[in-house]
């Protein structure tokens, strides 16, 4: 009989790539020279657009929100059931996001989408080596 638990293979790694995540975003606060964090950080300065042009990465915004509950469906109703949260489970969560530009388009791209862009880009090599 097979009776132990398999852990969910995505769930681990968003886990990881949340802590990364919050890694990242500190050490990026503490940073005094901002530019020269991102570039041994191997944030890349620059992609690739849906065109094919070159789009350089300008800016870099830190976000924290607290969620103060959760809203959903109500049974037979178009209304919402809202519950708000007591103090003890108000969270707290950063996101950082990395705005590229080119002459014809602008992408905001998440720091999980860029850890995971560069985790699948190392999981790649490493398999291509063995």
């Amino acid at each position: 009989m097979h009776s132990h638990v398999h852990a969910d293979p995505d769930k681990e790694r968003l886990h990881r790539l949340q802590a990364l995540a919050a890694a990242f975003i500190d050490g990026f606060r503490k940073a005094e020279d901002k530019p020269a964090f991102i570039e041994l950080s191997q944030v890349a300065a620059k992609r690739t657009g849906s065109d094919g042009l070159t789009m350089h990465l300008v800016d870099a915004k830190v976000e924290t929100k607290w969620q103060l509950g959760t809203a959903s469906p109500a049974f037979a109703s178009r209304e919402l059931v809202h519950l708000p949260y007591p103090a003890a489970m108000v969270q707290e969560r950063e996101t950082m996001t990395f705005t590229y530009v080119s002459l014809t388009e602008r992408v905001d791209v998440d720091i999980i989408t860029l850890l995971d862009e560069a985790q699948s880009k190392r999981d790649k090599k490493g398999q291509s080596h063995d």
